[in-house]
């Protein structure tokens, strides 16, 4: 069944670069499905490129943590009163609201109440924290659609309507990457051994967690063969701040910054110190054995150790329900802990495949590409439904 171009227009909401991403992927396919869709709300520059009105744009100042994001909130409130008042002067066909969900459920509720259908993609992560909010979005939500095949049986549990449709970075991770050719495109030796280094793409991640992946980088260089080391910037992440970083950074040995390559470096490592995030999930997509690390506020970990359901925090860890990767988080994480977790990926062939084989059944069951077009069709059946 063609989904048709008599959606009229739909109000989207994403607040972070990761949901702009995937939001940019559906914007584009609503606009291949529905040509005569008009596409406006709250998201950046993929959005914006992919054809949406971009109303707000909070997406370039994404923080981490409970105490760190207290600086954003006066910026939010204005944004979320723009986009209720939106939903109260034109009332949309459907609000789409991606990922963001502190700020999206309060969205969802305001555009229920006014009689507007949701459709929330990329939703809670009901399994780690706060599963009431599957009941609320069986109250507020006309579909949930889940990026993980274990969500679909929970929301549907709580009386939520629900469909898997897949994780949006099949659609977005370059799936056939392979290590030869990351290398060549990264000018790396293809006999060296390749040590990657991906800090996030927050600047609070980066200032906590770079310091301690260059410590660790001094005890690994000193390794025979001496591995090759190259970082991957994130658009967000400032490069002079980087580069002022690992100029500061004692004992350590040479290292490339590569920017627009994040994913090159995911394939062409033998190891990489991640971030956990996003990352940890794109680069099992792309085999790429791990160490996974993290650090917050002590007040944020407060507040998350008193909330979180799980004992892992790294996508891969979640997803396979045990413990595939390392992770290395608080006041565990120190140079030489990541070190030798890192030597013990490099020099133990046995490791490293456990991780390459957990990798490749974690992304045979995360779907099939084609994510945001199934995700499209959903949105606008809803909307021709209102």
């Amino acid at each position: 069944m063609s989904p048709g171009n008599d959606a009229g227009s739909i109000l989207l909401s994403a607040g972070e670069a990761s949901g702009d991403l995937h939001g940019g992927a559906l914007c584009r396919a609503l606009r291949e499905l529905g040509p005569g869709v008009r596409l406006t709300g709250m998201g950046g520059r993929h959005m914006a490129a992919a054809g949406m009105e971009v109303l707000v744009d909070p997406t370039a100042h994404a923080v981490v943590g409970t105490s760190e994001a207290l600086g954003r909130l006066p910026g939010l409130w204005r944004a979320y009163r723009l986009l209720v008042a939106r939903l109260r002067t034109e009332p949309p066909r459907a609000l789409v609201c991606i990922d963001f969900a502190e700020f999206n459920m309060q969205l969802a509720r305001r555009a229920h109440r006014a009689g507007v259908p949701v459709v929330y993609f990329i939703p809670p992560q009901i399994w780690a924290w706060r599963p009431g909010r599957a009941r609320v979005l069986a109250r507020v939500a006309t579909l949930v659609l889940a990026v993980f095949p274990f969500e679909e049986p929970l929301y549907r549990a709580a009386g939520a309507p629900c469909d898997f449709v897949g994780h949006p970075l099949l659609d977005s991770v370059p799936l056939g990457l392979d290590r030869a050719e990351a290398r060549r495109r990264l000018g790396l030796d293809p006999a060296a051994r390749v040590v990657g280094l991906l800090p996030g793409s927050r600047r609070e991640e980066v200032h906590r967690l770079l310091p301690v992946m260059l410590e660790a980088t001094a005890q690994l260089g000193q390794a025979e063969p001496r591995p090759a080391f190259v970082l991957g910037l994130a658009p967000s992440v400032d490069r002079a701040a980087v580069d002022a970083l690992i100029a500061a950074a004692p004992g350590a040995p040479a290292i490339a910054a590569v920017e627009g390559q994040t994913h090159e470096v995911m394939a062409a490592a033998d190891v990489l110190l991640v971030a956990s995030g996003t990352a940890t999930l794109e680069a099992a997509l792309l085999g790429g054995p791990m160490v996974v690390c993290y650090r917050v506020s002590r007040v944020s970990e407060a507040v998350t150790r008193s909330l979180i359901r799980i004992p892992w925090i790294s996508l891969p860890n979640v997803i396979a329900q045990r413990r595939v990767v390392p992770e290395i988080l608080q006041s565990e994480l120190t140079g030489p802990r990541l070190a030798d977790e890192a030597h013990r990926l490099l020099t133990d062939p046995v490791a490293a495949a456990a991780q390459r084989s957990a990798f490749a059944e974690l992304r045979a069951g995360l779907g099939r590409p084609g994510v945001s077009r199934r995700a499209a069709e959903a949105v606008l059946r809803a909307a021709r439904a209102a």
